[in-house]
Formats: C-alpha cells, structure tokens, sequence
C-alpha cells in the first residue's frame, strides 16, 4: 500500500477530513473532528511505512500476537491504538478493515448531535 492509496481511503469515508495538528509532517485523519487515525509522512519518505489506527483492546493483543508489524500505538494511548508497519505482514485487505474499524469505533464514540450531523453528510 502507497500513501496515496491509504490517504484515498481514508478521505473517502463520510464526514473525514485531514489535518495537520501536530506538526507538518504529520498526516491526521478526522472523522467529525475526532481523529481514527494518523501517519507521519516524513516516515514514509524514508520507507517506514507507518499508520496509528484506533482498536478495541481485546482485538488489539490479539492483532499484536499474530502479526510482528502490528504493535502497541507509538505515542498513543497503547491500550487504544497499534502502529501498523505496513508492506510486511499485514495484507492490505487487514489494514483497510482495520482503517474501517478505527472510523467505526470513533462514530461510536461520538455524541447524538455529531452522530446525527454525519448521517445527514
């Protein structure tokens, strides 16, 4: 997977936008205003191929014991989030089910009125 694809991916799901808030290296994506995940380009300009994705944390140790190239979020809450080396282990098929289960899990999360505002996008 390419940047270019992860970020199409990413920006066509509903009510996403990207940000950068930390610095200007640092891709985040937003759905609602609420970040599902994020990826630090100068990384991938150097071929670490990163992404920080949002997990349920039973899924999250189970992900962690399979697959060598997913492991605890760097600089993120571990118990919340995976880094995910890309181009090793994981199948592209797995990153983008687990691009979609970090959007689902953020919806979740969000209030009645931004819920309501996403479904009327």
């Amino acid at each position: 997977m390419h940047v270019e694809q992860l970020r199409d991916y990413c920006i066509a799901k509903k009510g996403v936008t990207e940000h950068f808030p930390f610095d200007e290296v640092t891709l985040v994506f937003k759905v609602m205003g609420k970040m599902f995940a994020l990826t630090g380009l100068d990384r991938w300009e150097k071929g670490e191929e990163k992404i920080n994705l949002k997990c349920d944390p039973e899924k999250s140790e189970e992900l962690r014991a399979e697959y060598e190239s997913i492991n605890p979020g760097f600089h993120m809450n571990k118990k919340h989030w995976n880094t995910i080396t890309l181009n090793l282990d994981v199948p592209d098929s797995l990153v983008r089910e687990l691009i979609d289960h970090s959007y689902d899990l953020v919806v979740k999360g969000l209030t009645k009125k931004l819920k309501e505002e996403l479904k009327s996008l």
